[in-house]
């Protein structure tokens, strides 16, 4: 799958910095509405090709054309996948949730009546982190909450001062079908995950005395907040880009009063590398990535956010590919060098990934 280019990443120092490697034009740097998210514009932009368009209006058609990957066992467990993500109240909740099971009255203590008194920000910061992988975050980084990230149209109270930021690696095999519905299946397991390590380190965090916002892709912008706890930089196709996995990650957040110490931006070499790799934008189906040499200012559609100096993606053309691939694509993080590098493959079959891992 990989080009006529090798892709290989360079072996690259990763630096800790003082500011996020980002460049950003206060001048034309908005807050984000989430109402121009392409997904809230499936249901509420009527001037949009895709205004009303669900990515599932062809699935039946597509497995009854017997494509591999697209068979009706790959779809079971692309739709088994989200569940957790979907069903599970408490994974993006502002505030506690009463259990479904109710504590006996000589067990029932309420931890969030009185506050944890921290003397040490930075020692709170490890409970932090060892807690949240402890509930299966495979990175976490913490910052100071940037408000420009924070959604438009929403109130987030100024004493949430820091974001709790956490990446959950997905399955390197699923991901290596896409785009093929097995992705699919690696992507809902990421939200899936995420849910539960948001209720988990929310609780926990309520559980010192002080307040959590669980966040998925809600509530303000995941990847900008990434960068600023020094978890990756961004790449040519708008993910984060990690050291670790690359971009096959998904990023979840909680936003805290709880003193924490901050960590550091990193810079490895990202947006050097991008400039000349292009991979992503060679693959994507879609032509949803920029080609350009350079990361310039100007957007391409009405979803992008102005004012950061990046490659602008256009998520337009990326929804309406997977409405016509009837499941969602992750072909951009396949085969970015930095996911083959950490996956050690870049492509599989469905056959290939069924038969995988098992005894």
């Amino acid at each position: 799958m990989i080009s006529n280019r090798t892709g290989k990443v360079p072996k690259t120092e990763i630096r800790k910095i003082e500011q996020p490697p980002y460049v950003v034009d206060q001048s034309k740097l908005r807050r984000f509405n989430s109402k121009n998210t392409v997904f809230d514009r499936v249901m509420g932009d009527s001037s949009w090709e895709g205004y009303m368009r669900m990515y599932d209006e062809k699935i039946l058609r597509t497995i009854s054309e017997g494509k591999s990957g697209y068979s009706r066992v790959d779809f079971a467990l692309a739709y088994a996948s989200w569940i957790v993500h979907d069903a599970f109240e408490g994974g993006f909740s502002w505030k506690k949730i009463k259990p479904y099971k109710i504590s006996v009255d000589t067990v029932g203590i309420d931890w969030t009546k009185t506050k944890y008194e921290v003397d040490d920000p930075y020692r709170m910061s490890i409970f932090i982190k060892r807690a949240a992988r402890l509930f299966g975050a495979s990175l976490v980084g913490v910052c100071k909450l940037n408000r420009d990230w924070v959604y438009a149209d929403v109130d987030v109270p100024e004493k949430f001062e820091n974001a709790i930021v956490m990446a959950v690696e997905m399955d390197a095999d699923g991901i290596a079908t896409s785009p093929a519905a097995p992705a699919a299946a690696a992507t809902g397991v990421g939200y899936s995950k995420m849910a539960f390590i948001l209720a988990g380190v929310g609780e926990f965090v309520r559980n010192l005395g002080y307040e959590a916002i669980q966040c998925g892709n809600d509530t303000a912008l995941s990847i900008p907040l990434g960068i600023d706890a020094g978890l990756g930089e961004l790449g040519r196709n708008g993910l984060l880009i990690t050291p670790q996995y690359g971009p096959r990650v998904r990023l979840c957040k909680i936003l805290t009063d709880l003193p924490l110490e901050p960590d550091k931006p990193v810079e490895f070499g990202v947006k050097e590398f991008c400039k000349k790799c292009k991979l992503c934008a060679e693959h994507c189906e879609a032509g949803a990535i920029s080609m350009d040499d350079e990361p310039s200012f100007e957007v391409v559609c009405r979803s992008n956010n102005p004012g950061a100096l990046k490659w602008y993606v256009n998520v337009e053309r990326c929804y309406l590919y997977w409405c016509e691939n009837a499941v969602d694509c992750s072909t951009c993080i396949k085969v970015c060098p930095y996911n083959v590098a950490s996956a050690g493959k870049a492509n599989i079959s469905a056959k290939e990934f069924w038969e995988s891992n098992v005894k």
